[in-house]
């Protein structure tokens, strides 16, 4: 066995889990570190074990996974005729202490475990074949990695309506260069306590709205670095607004051939310029005319807009 157990999780309270995660990186934050995650950065996990508090709040994906989680493996035992029970425990690597493990279920009898999932209907694309989405692929491998287990099952409902479960044998390459990246995140990063460097992912963009909600009102100055960034993002724009102006092109043609038609067709292509109707309230004229209306029902909201110009010196 290439594991010991690190502690118990039966009774354990959230503060205790969250105080345990943070000496060590699950199986979330593989894909993350390893910066295949569409959701979360490095940043990200790297403020996660630093502060110890998630930085993003479970929204209501998040909830349900885990209310389903038992309905999940149940159905999977149902369909593949495997026996599977909970490992109420957080697991951690002989080897590599920073690699730990918190598993849904282990398969009886065999060295193999279970994996559980909740999908939208909207992602059963991803599941299609022998697809696995890569952040689920590499928890599944750092698993294998810290039990030292040959392979892995995954169960995914998807849609309320959908069960899909498959197997993922162990892949020793991928589990190298993820032990790899892994420790030298850990080594790098979190023991010297120096953030790595936001990424252009949607993970460091939520990650730098939670950290930094509102501004100090402070203006400071800035090093030279700031020119390559501005520089970059300024080159992105030129890109953007081309790409934009082909696709409206693109549009503009279809539209054009459409003419006042709502559908057209060609082989396996179907194109459609529908009707819309929508009602919005006119906030201007209802602050104007009854503004103690507006009062009570308008909600204030907190945010940073970010913006760049260049002033005459």
């Amino acid at each position: 066995m290439s594991y010991e157990i690190l502690a118990s999780t039966v009774s354990m309270s959230r503060k205790d889990w969250l105080k345990i995660r943070q000496t060590g990186l699950g199986g979330s934050d593989a894909s993350a570190v390893a910066g295949l995650n569409r959701y979360r950065s490095p940043l990200s996990v790297y403020f996660d074990k630093v502060q110890g508090e998630p930085v993003t709040e479970e929204n209501e994906f998040m909830y349900w996974g885990n209310t389903l989680e038992e309905i999940v493996a149940a159905e999977f035992s149902k369909r593949s005729g495997l026996k599977v029970r909970r490992k109420n425990a957080i697991l951690q690597s002989k080897e590599f202490p920073f690699m730990l493990a918190n598993v849904d279920r282990m398969v009886v009898g065999a060295d193999e475990g279970l994996e559980c999932k909740t999908a939208s209907a909207y992602k059963s694309g991803e599941w299609s074949n022998e697809k696995i989405p890569w952040e689920y692929e590499l928890q599944c491998h750092h698993y294998m990695a810290v039990t030292g287990f040959s392979a892995w099952w995954i169960a995914v409902l998807i849609g309320g309506n959908q069960f899909i479960y498959k197997r993922v044998p162990r892949d020793q390459a991928i589990i190298d260069q993820l032990t790899a990246i892994e420790e030298a995140f850990w080594k790098e990063y979190v023991i010297p306590q120096i953030p790595p460097a936001a990424d252009g992912s949607a993970g460091s963009t939520e990650t730098l709205k939670a950290l930094y909600p509102s501004s100090n009102g402070i203006e400071i100055h800035l090093s030279s670095e700031v020119e390559k960034w501005v520089l970059q993002r300024d080159e992105a724009d030129e890109t953007l607004e081309a790409a934009q102006e082909r696709k409206d092109e693109a549009e503009n043609r279809l539209k054009a051939l459409l003419g006042e038609n709502e559908v057209g067709r060609w082989r396996d292509i179907k194109v459609t310029w529908k009707n819309s109707i929508s009602s919005r309230i006119d906030t201007k004229r209802l602050k104007a005319e009854r503004p103690e209306i507006f009062v009570e029902y308008a909600k204030e909201s907190n945010s940073r807009r970010f913006s760049i110009k260049k002033e005459v010196m």
